[in-house]
């Protein structure tokens, strides 16, 4: 560790909970309770034909009653895992609560997964039933049904499975539904979210009614300003098979602020200039295409010179607000780019957002200054699948940029001798699913769990991430990925010798290859080129990066989209344990090949 001059770098830290962990319910609670106080308050927005519908409190409560029924009259029982397989859209959430509802428990898989994932994720959670957004879906589990005799049902979204749901369930009684209801406490499993594992096989995190609670009681109550002012609303666009878009419908419905989702981004502005949120969810990465395309669209207009200057002022603005505040040039100037820039920015973010929240990879210094100064703060947070989303998050009363703020009330964080985080409270997850070593190694015998990250915590309680104590690579995007899949199947190409998956912090999954010395001579004569040619001097010859791309391709399978190789480069020379780029267990020195080849890499995303 390496803490600035005078700063006491503390090894643990704890808040204290606001609302002590729940001794009975469930999430399926906030949906009854919100419809007895505030039946009429709209809920939900639904986007119907370019219009925001509102759904009040009673309805959302009415449709997911008459779809849980529905899940009852299917066969499902209490404790069975069914899946939901969808982009981010309404009937996400109503799915969501009505599984719930139904006393059974929610496994949700990315829309992008492949065929294999999918096999993987329903049959290991012995899913009995999986709801698909599309034709699209249906295609991917039909290749694998087979497969997973157990999950016999499928409900497709766009077919209108909830309506058919609907009717299916009209002979189930109101006290069939509630004696259903009423199997679910704190100790119940809410939730099997399978997460990218080092070993490539994903692992299930078994999440409970209560750690979901917990969390949401403390983070609405740690952060009025987002959840609880007058007309808080949120617009969801990241997945909800993410714990993190997860924690926020929760969140969201658990404190009646309105909600909408944003199934395709590539409408996100024209959906936030309409729905107006007060506040956002987002990944660095989202931050950065603002940020980015504002500054290329002044650039192209001949207002580049312009725009930089404001954006240095907005974040000497942010900046100064920590040392005592802005002087009166700094104000003047201020003020003349809020009324020329930084309104314009707000304005194409809805005109309404004051504050955001960043998690999944590093936002950065300077985004968050940038942000702050044009006024919309953005509250950066951190946590895993395992800790229920946010286990450190900045408040806007106890707010340090650059860092991903205090632990949330009711959680404590800890260094390690070895500079790992660890991570403790009633948010922590109860283990892997059918995974006991996994859990062990995971979580110690008095609740602290390892992390993965290497990390420091200031005098204040705020924690800085600095660095990964596994291999697992975290994309702006923030999703999470096992580079051993990959390398693993492109290894396997008879071409291949080494190779190596990048994309920390990146907005894209790439890789670097070597080539195998041995087989390099037979493709040499099988691809009629002239014998004796080196491999330095082949590297960007189109037979050779053609038949690499085949490898990758065949890698990407076992992937989806946003974790497959986007971009590869082929090295000039192998990497050998003579070289020191492996061990002698012929294992990659990540750390060695990402110095060595830096320059390969940042060419890679330039």
């Amino acid at each position: 560790m390496d803490p600035t001059v005078g700063e006491i770098v503390k090894t643990e830290f704890s808040v204290a909970a606001i609302i002590p962990p729940p001794t009975s319910g469930s999430l399926v609670d906030d949906i009854v309770d919100n419809a007895q106080t505030a039946p009429q308050r709209v809920a939900l927005s639904v986007n119907r034909g370019g219009a925001w519908v509102g759904v009040t409190s009673q309805q959302f409560l009415d449709q997911v009653k008459a779809v849980a029924k529905g899940i009852v009259a299917s066969g499902v029982e209490p404790g069975q895992r069914v899946g939901i397989m969808s982009r981010t859209r309404y009937d996400w959430t109503v799915a969501d609560y009505a599984i719930w509802y139904a006393g059974a428990t929610v496994v949700p898989i990315y829309e992008t997964s492949s065929a294999e994932q999918v096999e993987w994720i329903l049959g290991d959670s012995n899913a009995v039933g999986v709801f698909l957004e599309s034709a699209k879906n249906k295609k991917v589990f039909d290749e694998v049904a087979d497969r997973i005799p157990d999950c016999t049902r499928a409900w497709i979204f766009d077919d209108g499975a909830l309506d058919t749901l609907v009717a299916a369930g009209a002979g189930i009684s109101d006290e069939e539904l509630e004696r259903r209801r009423a199997t679910l406490n704190p100790e119940s499993l809410a939730t099997i979210i399978y997460t990218s594992g080092t070993t490539g096989r994903p692992k299930g995190c078994m999440l409970t009614h209560g750690n979901f609670m917990f969390e949401v009681d403390n983070i609405v109550a740690g952060m009025p300003q987002l959840f609880t002012v007058q007309g808080a609303s949120t617009l969801l666009f990241l997945p909800l098979a993410h714990v993190f878009g997860r924690i926020i419908q929760l969140g969201c419905i658990h404190s009646g602020t309105r909600l909408g989702h944003a199934p395709d981004v590539k409408n996100l502005l024209g959906d936030l200039q309409s729905f107006q949120p007060t506040f956002l969810l987002a990944v660095p990465r989202v931050f950065e295409k603002v940020f980015n395309s504002a500054q290329q669209k002044a650039t192209a207009e001949g207002k580049g010179n312009i725009f930089n200057t404001a954006a240095q002022t907005a974040i000497d603005y942010s900046k100064s607000l920590d040392t005592g505040g802005p002087g009166l040039g700094l104000k003047i100037k201020h003020k003349v780019f809020d009324r020329l820039v930084y309104g314009k920015l707000r304005a194409a973010m809805g005109g309404k957002i004051e504050w955001a929240v960043s998690g999944g990879a590093p936002l950065g210094d300077r985004l968050g200054h940038f942000f702050r100064g044009i006024g919309v703060t953005i509250l950066e947070g951190y946590g895993l699948t395992e800790t229920s989303a946010a286990t450190t998050v900045n408040r806007p009363d106890a707010l340090k940029i650059g860092t991903v703020g205090q632990p949330f009330p009711g959680a404590s964080v800890k260094v390690a001798a070895d500079g790992e985080l660890m991570l403790a409270g009633a948010q922590i997850f109860k283990g892997y699913w059918n995974n006991p070593t996994a859990t062990a190694e995971a979580i110690e015998p008095d609740g602290w769990f390892h992390s993965g990250d290497i990390g420091e915590i200031d005098d204040q309680g705020f924690v800085k991430i600095t660095g990964r104590k596994k291999e697992l690579i975290v994309t702006a995007g923030g999703k999470n990925v096992a580079p051993a899949v990959l390398e693993d199947r492109l290894r396997a190409n008879w071409l291949v010798s080494q190779c190596m998956v990048v994309g920390d912090a990146q907005p894209f999954i790439a890789a670097l290859v070597t080539i195998d010395p041995e087989s390099f001579p037979g493709w040499l004569k099988q691809a009629g080129k002239p014998e004796g040619s080196t491999i330095a001097s082949m590297t960007n010859d189109p037979d050779l990066v053609a038949e690499i791309q085949k490898a990758v391709d065949e890698a990407n399978k076992a992937v989806s989209n946003a974790e497959a190789i986007k971009k590869f480069t082929i090295l000039q020379e192998d990497w050998t344990e003579e070289g020191g780029q492996l061990t002698p267990s012929m294992k990659l020195k990540r750390n060695v090949v990402m110095k060595e080849y830096a320059s390969e890499v940042d060419a890679l995303y330039a």
